[in-house]
């Protein structure tokens, strides 16, 4: 643009000269003068903005959950890419803190190398279940020759969380999934989709019967198999949270894990045909105290589990049963936060659902009736800080149920799961180690069956 200005400029001055004819000599000079000094000012306008052109100039953008920054990094060119924007996160008008509405990213890119010592069911042989250990062989899935190499990059992931400022306050949500298919492949598997304003809050989340914080750090994907553990769909209040303290109350997706046992061997067809059924939403309370010392959580659930038969006309036969359950666990924080005890333990009847691996809600009777099934789970995981980036982890974990007269020898009665790791960090974002994993699946009859193995892993977060 400025260049056309110029060049105006200068046909302006040649056309002056042509007046200039009838003009005197010093308004001639004048005019000539003034043309000149036109040109050169937009001579140096342009050549100004080339310069600017030329140049780099960073691009200022908000650093997404997880990011660091480094004085280090080159500045991106301010003419190369476009600026990202959310228009469904604008702050509402009239709201306070308007300058802080923003959605930012999170995930990481990770891969694990195990190697298997044993055998493990195909769909699950990118993690150690117990549950899913082969006993009965043939017939069982991961039955055949002992030793597998798995490579798996399904535990990468990628989120986005939003911060929304509205006169009722800030709306924050949070999406995000992995890649952890339940077929031996990858697809996406969400983990949350949760959005909260103030003190309610709706989406899938962490149930609020578990306590994610006694999580312990592993690099194998499920964890300790007696551990309560799940992402449910849920309506959650927390109408008290100060100095520390906080009360929440939910209702979470009910849903019914059914053993059908013996029914199975008197009547195939009923046996295939019996399903979960589900009236009413789980309800749950949590209190949780938060202190220099650690936290402490205590939670408890009561829920109705049921059962219907979807190959009769009426449903019958079906019925309910009530399940419930206490969940306490905290961590005690060692030598100034160095360390960490991480440590858990609920009981309850019909909670199977809620655990991390194995059991079932509901099983036959000695006389095939319906009935809640105990559960018993505990962990106990010390994290040790060698240095700030050396780091260890070593603990053990059980879920034990009490078997019903009317299941099969082979059902569930023991799952068992511990490991040791050794972490290195060169950078806080990336993480790379080894950690040796070992598992037990028990069934009704007494039989088991161990799996051990080594995994290496390398995770660089974003």
């Amino acid at each position: 643009m400025y260049r056309h200005a110029a060049r105006g400029a200068v046909a302006a001055a040649v056309a002056l000269c042509g007046v200039a004819q009838a003009q005197s000599n010093e308004e001639l000079k004048a005019t000539l003068d003034q043309a000149l000094n036109t040109i050169r000012d937009l001579q140096a306008r342009v050549e100004a903005l080339e310069r600017q052109k030329a140049s780099v100039q960073p691009v200022t953008a908000p650093v997404a959950a997880g990011a660091t920054t480094s004085t280090s990094t080159p500045a991106a060119p301010a003419s190369i890419g476009a600026p990202v924007v959310s228009p469904g996160a604008m702050a509402e008008e009239g709201a306070a803190d308007l300058d802080k509405a923003r959605v930012e990213f999170y995930g990481h890119v990770m891969l694990d190398a195990i190697y298997d010592a044993r055998r493990m069911n195909p769909d699950w042989n990118a993690t150690l279940r117990p549950s899913q250990i082969p006993i009965n062989c043939p017939g069982s899935p991961g039955c055949g020759q002992d030793g597998a190499t798995i490579f798996s990059v399904r535990q990468s992931s990628l989120g986005f969380k939003s911060f929304i400022p509205t006169r009722l306050g800030e709306i924050r949500t949070d999406l995000s999934f992995d890649l952890f298919g339940t077929n031996g492949g990858t697809q996406v598997h969400w983990l949350n989709a949760w959005a909260e304003l103030g003190m309610f809050g709706a989406g899938q989340y962490y149930s609020n019967f578990m306590d994610i914080e006694v999580y312990p750090n592993t690099i194998d994907y499920w964890g300790p198999s007696g551990m309560v553990f799940v992402r449910n769909p849920q309506l959650r209040m927390t109408p008290w949270n100060k100095d520390g303290a906080s009360v929440a109350i939910s209702l979470e997706s009910p849903g019914s894990a059914i053993d059908t046992g013996r029914i199975t061997r008197v009547d195939p067809a009923l046996g295939s045909a019996i399903s979960g059924w589900n009236k009413l939403p789980d309800l749950v309370g949590a209190f949780k105290l938060e202190r220099d010392w650690g936290h402490f959580k205590a939670a408890g659930i009561v829920r109705q589990v049921g059962y219907q038969n979807t190959a009769s006309f009426n449903g019958e036969p079906s019925g309910t049963r009530t399940g419930y359950g206490l969940n306490l666990s905290g961590t005690l924080n060692i030598f100034g936060k160095r360390d960490r005890l991480s440590w858990q333990v609920v009981s309850g009847k019909g909670i199977a659902s809620y655990m991390n691996d194995g059991g079932v809600d509901l099983a036959p009777d000695r006389a095939l009736h319906a009935q809640t099934v105990s559960t018993l789970g505990w962990l106990a995981y010390y994290g040790h800080k060698w240095n700030e980036q050396w780091t260890s982890s070593i603990g053990y974990s059980e879920h034990r149920q009490n078997n019903t007269d009317g299941q099969l020898p082979t059902a569930f009665r023991k799952g068992s799961y511990s490991s040791l790791n050794l972490l290195y960090s060169p950078t806080p974002n990336a993480t790379v180690g080894g950690e040796l994993i070992w598992g037990r699946l028990e069934d009704k009859l007494g039989r088991s069956a161990d799996d051990y193995r080594f995994q290496f892993s390398t995770k660089v977060g974003f």
